[in-house]
């Protein structure tokens, strides 16, 4: 059912990603130029990878070892996300025009603590689920 808990997790989850697309070529250097822009496949990928899992999760509802195996995997994607831009943050030298070096990485970390509460509500309902059989 699409009024369940976890739907709203993975909505906000979808979201924040789609936030962090909008919000990730506006990092620029001192001269002006954009460091780091939406051309880059390897972000660009992550973020869609990141919102199509969140939506495909959504929809598989009546599934819900499909939703749980999503949400890990997406949970993944958010790290390796993470870690592109731990590493970019690093190796960026100097400070940006408007120190935007570390707010992007933020972003991932509120999408995967959403995907982990998701995750919690899917086990939830799926022990309530085996429960129930086991009464009959």
């Amino acid at each position: 059912m699409l009024q369940r808990i976890q739907t709203v997790y993975l909505i906000i989850s979808a979201l924040i990603m789609g936030a962090l697309y909008l919000w990730f070529p506006v990092v620029q250097d001192e001269a002006g130029t954009i460091v780091i822009h939406r051309g880059e496949p390897l972000v660009f990928g992550l973020i869609f990878g990141s919102i199509a899992f969140a939506v495909i999760s959504i929809l598989s509802f009546k599934k819900r070892q499909r939703q749980f195996v999503l949400n890990r995997l997406n949970i993944l994607i958010n790290f390796v996300l993470l870690g592109v831009f731990v590493y970019r943050s690093l190796t960026i030298s100097g400070e940006t025009l408007v120190s935007e070096k570390g707010i992007g990485v933020l972003l991932p970390i509120i999408s995967i603590v959403f995907l982990v509460l998701a995750n919690k509500a899917i086990k939830r309902d799926e022990d309530l689920v085996k429960s129930v059989d086991r009464l009959r």
